[in-house]
């Protein structure tokens, strides 16, 4: 009997970083295969890491995203561990590339003026750290 192996963490982190991107632009995993001449099926293998991205098929996705190739390996060296990548770093690209997180993010980034991000960043703070208090106290 075979044991299953795991995807690697750099796959992993260049799927996630596939799937972050082209959940920001509003593209489909459909529309993403459509322009690349591939399945929907092969999209969702890359962004989960079980299939690796060729060199050529990535400069095709980064044109098509419009971001350079360096954009999905951007911090994924940063906190790897001899066992793959940190726990933050994992929870990080999930809140991310969750629905929540683009829209916090769209809306953030649509905020012109950089004094009301600034207080937005610092009630964020503000509440986290209220919220770290609560779960102290018994």
């Amino acid at each position: 009997m075979s044991e299953k192996k795991k995807p690697d963490p750099i796959d992993v982190y260049v799927g996630s970083r596939i799937r972050l991107r082209r959940n920001i632009l509003r593209l489909s995993q459909e529309k993403l295969g459509e322009k690349l001449g591939i399945t929907f099926q092969q999209i969702q293998k890359y962004e989960k890491g079980t299939n690796r991205v060729g060199a050529s098929r990535l400069q095709a996705i980064s044109e098509i995203m419009g971001v350079p190739v360096s954009y999905f390996f951007e911090e994924a060296m940063v906190g790897k561990s001899a066992d793959g990548f940190g726990e933050s770093e994992g929870g990080f690209m999930d809140f991310c590339s969750s629905t929540e997180g683009i829209q916090l993010m769209r809306a953030f980034t649509s905020i012109a003026d950089s004094k009301v991000r600034r207080k937005i960043i610092d009630l964020a703070k503000a509440l986290s750290e209220k919220d770290s208090d609560l779960i102290k106290e018994p």
